[in-house]
């Protein structure tokens, strides 16, 4: 793994050179630019800050579906309607609008949401340094069997590398994350060097909501996770809040039947075009709302 990035001892709990997620006896251990990160079966407290709740970490119905890597999972409001997450895509290896999206990354890659680690196991592969973080036990779990370097953290907690990542990715509708896109706005350009990079995954239509979801499995009368705030944001939507934090925007595509948002941070390069120097991989899966169209509950 690269070690031409040196995200050591970035915040408090980090102590200058080991993250902890987690403190059982069956543990595995990877590197972040130097850094031991270390995982285990019970995960660090995740703290809800800035008034994002933590309630994936105990969404059982997720939790047993990254463990077999099949759904049907649904994100539910209080009015019934239904948002379908693509659990099996989850799961599954990184597919060409993946790849497309990790040949643009720069420098290291903040992985936010990682779920069950698909886009940091392919970074990994790729001798990148990345590090991905999740809520979910379950998802860390499954990222640090995949190979990849993972934490058991909120966005809002203190992290590794603060200030000093290339790339932050809110993939598979994480943009939601917290119900609060401002918040997440701020709290990922101080994760960012100057004129970084986020590239964030949107909502096929043009939507603006905040709404409280639960999880459900609907072949499961049990099979229901607790209420957390969420949100849907459309590309215009988006940009609109960009705009407003001192973002610019640097590119927005489609791919896979999914739509794509990249913005820099304050000052810096010009596009988010795949450096020359990347390697372009062809193949390789998932957590949370999909860009699928929702259906209605039956």
């Amino acid at each position: 793994m690269s070690t031409a990035y040196d995200l050591t001892g970035a915040g408090a709990a980090d102590g200058g050179a080991t993250a902890v997620a987690g403190a059982t006896s069956a543990t595995s251990a990877t590197s972040v630019a130097g850094a031991t990160v270390v995982a285990g079966a019970a995960g660090a407290g995740v703290a809800a800050v800035a008034g994002v709740a933590t309630d994936w970490a105990a969404a059982d119905p997720y939790s047993a579906a990254l463990r077999t890597g099949r759904g049907p999972l649904f994100l539910r409001r209080a009015d019934g309607w239904l948002l379908p997450l693509e659990v099996e895509r989850w799961c599954a290896r990184a597919d060409p609008a993946d790849l497309a999206i990790l040949d643009r990354c720069e420098g290291a890659v903040l992985d936010v949401g990682c779920g069950p680690g698909r886009l940091v196991a392919e970074l990994a592969g790729r001798g990148r340094t990345v590090l991905g973080i999740d809520v979910s036990e379950a998802a860390v779990a499954h990222t640090l069997a995949l190979g990849g370097p993972a934490l058991r953290r909120s966005v809002f907690d203190p992290l590794p590398g603060e200030g000093r990542w290339g790339t932050v990715l809110l993939m598979d509708g994480n943009v939601g994350i917290g119900g609060d896109p401002l918040a997440l706005l701020r709290r990922a350009a101080a994760l960012l060097v100057p004129g970084g990079l986020l590239i964030a995954e949107t909502a096929p239509v043009d939507v603006d909501e905040r709404a409280e979801v639960e999880v459900v499995d609907l072949t499961d009368p049990r099979g229901t996770g607790p209420a957390f705030p969420w949100a849907r944001l459309g590309t215009p939507a988006l940009l609109r809040r960009a705009g407003r934090e001192d973002w610019r925007a640097a590119g927005q595509w489609t791919a896979g039947g999914r739509r794509f948002v990249a913005l820099r941070s304050r000052s810096a390069r010009s596009s988010a075009e795949p450096p020359k120097s990347t390697a372009v991989i062809s193949s390789q899966w998932a957590r949370k709302p999909s860009a699928e169209r929702p259906v209605t509950d039956r």
